[in-house]
């Protein structure tokens, strides 16, 4: 991966500079309140460094769809008491992102200060990465930081735009996500393995091309490997299944055989003909015993022996998405105990576990384990776009050369 500048290459003494930071504080809020404050808490060591080192520290973020309209149910006034109590700091509200009234608020602001400015998305020109917007938002800072791996899949004026206009740097969430990613899939210590679920191959198509030609073993699961099962000619019965793209499974797996990827397809599932929390027709059975009126809802726990065996001969492994309907029980058996393997191979020294995507990430929670993989990461759009190998423009932006 090429370099990219970082706090560490900012002056260290920043004392009255105003560096205008990209966090991601896209928060889930529920009866006025933050319900999970894990993307403000990620934001703490860059703002608080920052402050610490006397910058005036500006935070810039979108903070739900109001689609350019101004809307104050999505101001981030809301969330300047948690970012109050999570700093243990005075956090001020400024009531734009660009413009005179602004500048004239952060004119105010003196060194080691905070403000959260308003809404990025309040500006139709956000979302469309508008040039002019971007030079307002950039005329009121010395200093760029990109905080938000989240948000680095768009090219907008704050993700994208600013980041041409200023020096610009990432910061720590940002610098650990990269670092982790490039260990991942940059350049990984083989052999490498990649957990792919869900419950649709259609949403997945690119991640797989794609990591066939960069891992050594990959293992499908969720309702998308029922797609792949029927592409070798297995009866799923009345499971979640896209019969239209077998075609495309197909390739996949030609694309596997030519690139030396060995692809883990399950062998035995547990099957029902009801989706429901333990239901009484619940059975394991070897995958060509489905009945036609039974429903694949997991992988079997031969197969899921086996995955463990093929990830302790393994180095490295990416995982996004779940290999069963993890939310309704029993069917979340398959990915807690192989999350709970890939923990304890990364705990011992032997894995570097990477993982992302809100329900890889709620399933590893789930089974009590997120805190044991090397990184993971709570970006979906991007981490999945970043499994695609696309440049992802935020994290481009920061690699451009400047004069």
């Amino acid at each position: 991966m090429p370099d990219f500048h970082t706090l560490d290459d900012l002056p260290n003494d920043l004392t009255g500079k105003r560096v205008l930071v990209r966090v991601d504080l896209n928060v889930p809020m529920q009866d006025g309140a933050v319900s999970d404050a894990t993307r403000l808490k990620a934001a703490l060591p860059t703002v608080l460094e920052l402050s610490d080192r006397g910058a005036i520290v500006l935070l810039l973020s979108h903070f739900g769809r109001p689609k350019g309209q101004v809307r104050p149910d999505m101001s981030t006034a809301l969330l300047v008491k948690p970012l109050t109590d999570l700093t243990g700091r005075s956090v001020r509200f400024v009531e734009d992102c660009q413009g005179e009234h602004a500048a004239r608020a952060i004119s105010t602001m003196t060194a080691g200060s905070i403000a959260v400015l308003e809404n990025t998305r309040f500006h139709a020109g956000e979302e469309k990465n508008d040039p002019e917007l971007s030079r307002g938002i950039a005329a009121l800072g010395d200093y760029y930081v990109n905080d938000a791996f989240s948000a680095a899949h768009r090219a907008h004026s704050s993700t994208e735009g600013v980041a041409h206009l200023l020096p610009s740097f990432a910061g720590r969430a940002m610098e650990a996500e990269l670092k982790a990613l490039q260990a991942a899939l940059g350049s990984p210590e083989r052999p490498v393995a990649a957990v792919v679920g869900g419950a649709k191959v259609s949403t997945k198509l690119a991640v797989l091309l794609h990591l066939v030609g960069k891992v050594d073993h990959l293992i499908i699961g969720g309702g998308m490997a029922n797609t792949f099962l029927a592409a070798r000619g297995v009866n799923v019965g009345k499971s979640l299944c896209e019969h239209e793209l077998t075609g495309q499974a197909e390739a996949i797996l030609d694309a596997a055989d030519k690139a030396d990827c060995t692809v883990h397809l399950p062998y035995d599932v547990v099957v029902a003909r009801e989706f429901a929390a333990n239901p009484p027709s619940l059975r394991t059975v070897n995958v060509h015993e489905v009945a036609a009126d039974e429903m694949i809802l997991d992988v079997g726990p031969s197969a899921v022996e086996a995955l463990g065996d093929a990830l302790k001969t393994c180095r490295t492994l990416v995982w996004n998405g779940p290999l069963g309907a993890f939310e309704t029980p029993p069917f979340d058996t398959a990915t807690v105990a192989l999350a709970r393997i890939a923990a304890a191979l990364t705990t011992d020294g032997s894995l570097v576990s990477v993982a992302g995507g809100g329900d890889t990430v709620a399933a590893l929670n789930h089974a009590g384990v997120a805190d044991d993989f090397t990184f993971v990461s709570t970006a979906g759009g991007a981490f999945l776009e970043w499994m695609e190998g696309r440049d992802l423009p935020g994290v481009s932006a920061l690699l451009q050369p400047r004069g």
